[in-house]
């Protein structure tokens, strides 16, 4: 299971209700930061979130909304007397920009601070899940993330257990890889099973790179700057509209799509979400500090 709690939803610019794109991501004991604009870290205090348990922070792109909050949440974490080692990845130029920021500012970091610039196809793994990038097209360098589960072992057949006559001492010996006696563990548990799959557009037009990624996602989380009556804006801007973003959902048979990354301009995000719902129906539009549960059956708010 993921939970997905989103931090910031606004498009370029903060308003009274929404913060910029910021996205947590928790599973098993990992919790992975996707972008960080401004005010990230407050809107983590004000969350079921620790900022200390973050592991891994990628940003899609060096634009202030998605990449000016993390300086502070660096040196926040270090405040508070952080020890545990911290990647944060991005595209090319991430590291000097991160560098630069941190050595302008009074204030050390007293953990290990891996810096990681991405080219697409680079994977980073963690304990429970890995995360690799992949190329989109905005108007300067940017990349998009793929979050998987690793493998779950397969389903374990007690019937065909009880059939050979094991004893439920027995099971965990063989979920452990090893054999009891001539029974091995392929006789009881099936095939490994792939693990869940997240995709993050960051900020894009539609593109060959954010659809080959999405095949087949369980979540398909997509900007949605615009609608549909501001499409040529939304090109000129190199941005989506929610349309868009509802059609790479159901191009690439994605089982749900979240729709963040919203003009200020629409008051009302309900013209969003009856737009990708004519094309999509199995679409939410996400509000700041809104939290869901993400499972192989469905998607539910928390």
């Amino acid at each position: 299971m993921l939970d997905i709690l989103f931090l910031g939803t606004a498009a370029s610019v903060p308003s009274r209700d929404r913060a910029p794109s910021c996205i947590a991501v928790r599973g098993g004991t990992d919790m992975i930061l996707f972008d960080c604009g401004e005010g990230s870290q407050r809107q983590l205090m004000v969350s079921p979130f620790s900022f200390m348990k973050i592991n891994g922070v990628f940003i899609t792109h060096l634009h202030g909304d998605h990449f000016f909050g993390l300086p502070g949440l660096l040196q926040t974490m270090g405040l508070s007397g952080r020890k545990d080692p911290l990647k944060v990845c991005g595209p090319k130029g991430l590291s000097d920009a991160v560098t630069t920021m941190l050595n302008t500012c009074e204030g050390e970091i007293p953990y290990p601070l891996e810096l990681m610039d991405l080219e697409p196809g680079d994977r980073v793994c963690f304990k429970d899940h890995f995360v690799t990038c992949f190329e989109t097209v905005h108007n300067i360098p940017s990349l998009g993330y793929v979050l998987c589960e690793n493998d779950r072992r397969g389903k374990f057949d007690k019937k065909r257990a009880d059939e050979l006559g094991l004893r439920p001492s027995d099971y965990s010996i063989l979920e452990s890889g090893k054999a009891v006696g001539d029974i091995t563990p392929e006789m009881i548990i099936g095939p490994s099973r792939p693990g869940l799959k997240m995709v993050y557009s960051g900020d894009t037009v539609p593109c060959s790179g954010l659809k080959e990624a999405a095949g087949g996602a369980d979540l398909l989380i997509h900007e949605a700057t615009y609608c549909e009556p501001e499409k040529q804006m939304a090109a000129e801007h190199y941005h989506s509209t929610a349309a868009q973003a509802a059609g790479t959902a159901k191009e690439c048979g994605c089982k749900h799509l979240i729709l963040t990354h919203i003009s200020n301009r629409y008051k009302d995000r309900g013209v969003s979400l009856e737009e990708a719902r004519k094309i999509f129906p199995d679409t939410v539009v996400a509000d700041d500090l809104a939290l869901y549960g993400l499972t192989d059956r469905e998607l539910r708010s928390v």
